[in-house]
């Protein structure tokens, strides 16, 4: 079996034997002539396309499909045109009127929000403490549906996936894991139990802060004809030129996690030292809760570019933190070549009841850095001459 750094380059397997290319173009036709009719709208197991209609399916978007399966060890894949885009299309295509899902309240909040919505359609959330030990304890025959993320968002909780899912499975119940924060470099959630994973392609994946996209994948091919039929529906397939960045950008996706993950333990350990700072949050850390399950289910003791951090001070210090950085931009999201910054209660998290953000640190005072690609020692001198403000 081929690695991963092989794979995300190699693995769309496209070869145009006319003009000898190997790398996959931008097909833009929304239509494709017909040559046979065909009956039913499910995609076929052989990987073959089935082209009619771009909204359908489209030769680009194939091609990043293929690679992304080979990279979360599944079946196949089926690509989005954002991170939300993949986790409503396999909601719909996994929960029922009447039936339960359980979620960590220390969730990317946008999901949460989405659960919460589909209230309205008889769908029942059921909300818990961020850690494996809490999620087992509320698995019963009573849930349907269990949602967790590998790290969470934004204080790099580490879950067990494993334990998580080999409760599910004796109980039935459908595991969903969202692999964003770790990346298929460290981690695989299907080898480790999980039903289904995806990403928010927008992040590492594609890594360059310049484009949107999401995968769900699966080893259970019928889980996945559902999931494209829902995306065929909704309209959430990926646009053939943001299919044509990511397939640029995932052949970089190990050398650039790679260094994103030395930086931010750098950094990680120097906020430890640092006066104006109370506490470090990083998996990586030797002295994190989270260090011995992050070294067992990780793999090359990379633990990922976010780094979580608490100042001395409340909302005014942070905010001043926040805008004083030259080289950091005070912007959302993570996983891309520019350092961002953000205070999560006042974004992602925002959408996360008070009470329960105080129970998991998430506090006026708590900053989330996603660390990017820039030379290490000019982070580090823009962090300290911010810290330096308050």
């Amino acid at each position: 079996m081929r690695k991963l750094q092989t794979e995300a380059i190699h693995g769309h397997v496209f070869y145009d034997e006319k003009f000898g290319a190997f790398i996959p173009p931008i097909y833009l036709s929304v239509v494709y002539e017909q040559f046979e009719r065909t009956t039913g709208e499910v995609r076929r197991t052989d990987r073959d396309l089935e082209l009619k209609y771009s909204r359908e399916e489209n030769p680009t978007v194939r091609a990043l499909e293929r690679i992304f399966a080979r990279l979360e060890k599944t079946i196949d894949a089926i690509a989005f045109n954002s991170g939300m885009g993949s986790i409503s299309s396999t909601l719909f295509a996994l929960i029922n009127s009447g039936e339960t899902v359980l979620i960590p309240y220390e969730s990317y909040g946008t999901t949460i929000q989405l659960l919460d919505n589909m209230g309205k359609y008889g769908v029942k959330v059921r909300k818990v403490y961020p850690s494996t030990e809490k999620i087992i304890e509320n698995l019963n025959r009573d849930v349907n549906l269990v949602f967790v993320e590998t790290m969470t968002n934004p204080t790099l909780k580490v879950i067990d996936v494993g334990e998580v899912a080999k409760v599910a499975r004796e109980l039935g119940v459908k595991l969903i894991v969202d692999n964003t924060f770790a990346s298929p470099v460290i981690f695989n959630p299907i080898n480790a139990g999980a039903h289904v994973v995806i990403h928010s392609a927008t992040k590492y994946i594609a890594g360059h802060n310049d484009v949107l996209g999401g995968f769900s994948a699966t080893d259970d091919i019928e889980l996945i004809r559902e999931i494209w039929d829902w995306r065929r529906k909704l309209g959430t397939i990926i646009q053939p030129f943001d299919a044509y960045l990511i397939l640029r950008g995932v052949k970089t996706l190990k050398l650039r996690f790679k260094k994103h993950s030395e930086s931010a333990l750098a950094i990680a350990e120097f906020l430890q030292e640092h006066p104006k700072v109370v506490e470090v949050y990083y998996p990586g850390l030797k002295d994190s809760p989270y260090y011995s399950l992050a070294c067992r289910m990780f793999k090359e003791k990379m633990f990922g570019g976010v780094v979580s951090f608490k100042i001395r001070g409340g909302i005014n210090e942070a905010k001043k933190v926040l805008l004083s950085t030259a080289i950091i931009k005070p912007s959302p999201s993570l996983g891309g070549t520019e350092s961002l910054m953000t205070i999560p209660a006042l974004s992602s998290a925002k959408y996360i009841p008070k009470e329960y953000r105080g129970k998991v640190g998430i506090t006026d005072n708590l900053l989330r850095l996603s660390v990017g690609l820039e030379d290490i020692d000019d982070i580090i001198e823009d962090l300290d001459r911010a810290l330096s403000r308050i």
